[in-house]
């Protein structure tokens, strides 16, 4: 069976595309993020209840091979197939060590550097308007969504949202507008529980100070946002590691 049969059948469609949820236009860093994460919610040690992850994660592999190599990617474009026979999809590849070369772990250390080069930038200016577009003002979707963010950047997220809003870039929505002081008292009191629930899980796992930021950063999303949580890890994971792992793709073709 090809490839394309392979993804009729475990995804429901035969498009490429479609499969990583983007458009025939996408980038090269889009096409690899999205991988990143659809092969998240399939790997093996993820989806453990999913009998066909280990198919979906390696037809996955298969996937990102063609669509990362210009060559085959060219000839699905155009022809609407995919060259069995190529030297892409020939390769006695393990798939897991490919993605781990692809995405390697990352450190508290890289993700506290990310951080700092995130906020403020206008990466996280793009990303906070297309929230807002998204969930159409709703400031707790915003933030429970919202990279690097906690109650502490509020004012700042909002200020940027408003800005966009008073130069025409996006459209004013009334959720975020007409937000009501209660709605915000409200999701300040559940930030402040969260953060204190952060706090006593820093003391319990006996981190220092060097991983409070990160603690703060990370530990506040979880519990009555832990979907979120992993979509905001997973999203920061694959936004850091699309520079390490680049080089090292490249180093591999040689």
């Amino acid at each position: 069976m090809g490839l394309l049969e392979r993804c009729q059948e475990l995804f429901k469609t035969s498009n490429l595309y479609e499969v990583l949820a983007v458009n025939k236009e996408a980038t090269e860093t889009e096409i690899r993020r999205s991988y990143y994460k659809v092969s998240l919610k399939v790997h093996p040690d993820r989806a453990p209840e999913d009998p066909q992850a280990t198919e979906k994660f390696q037809v996955l592999g298969k996937l990102y091979a063609v669509l990362s190599d210009k060559e085959q990617r060219a000839v699905y474009d155009e022809q609407g197939a995919v060259d069995e026979e190529s030297d892409v999809l020939k390769q006695d590849r393990c798939w897991e060590d490919h993605w781990r070369l692809l995405f390697p772990k990352i450190t508290v250390k890289d993700i506290l550097e990310f951080e700092k080069k995130y906020k403020g930038s206008e990466e996280e200016r793009k990303d906070v308007l297309q929230l807002y577009v998204q969930h159409e003002g709703n400031m707790d979707a915003i933030a429970d969504s919202a990279m690097c963010c906690s109650q502490e950047d509020e004012p700042r997220l909002r200020g940027l949202i408003q800005a966009a809003i008073q130069s025409g870039e996006v459209t004013e929505f009334p959720a975020f507008t007409q937000e009501t002081d209660k709605k915000k008292r409200a999701r300040r009191k559940r930030a402040d529980r969260e953060r204190q629930e952060a706090e006593e899980m820093q003391k319990e796992m006996g981190l220092g100070d060097e991983d409070e930021s990160l603690v703060m950063m990370l530990q506040q999303k979880q519990k009555s946002r832990e979907q979120n949580f992993t979509s905001f890890l997973s999203d920061l994971e694959a936004k850091y590691s699309q520079k390490s792992g680049s080089k090292r793709g490249k180093r591999g073709k040689k």
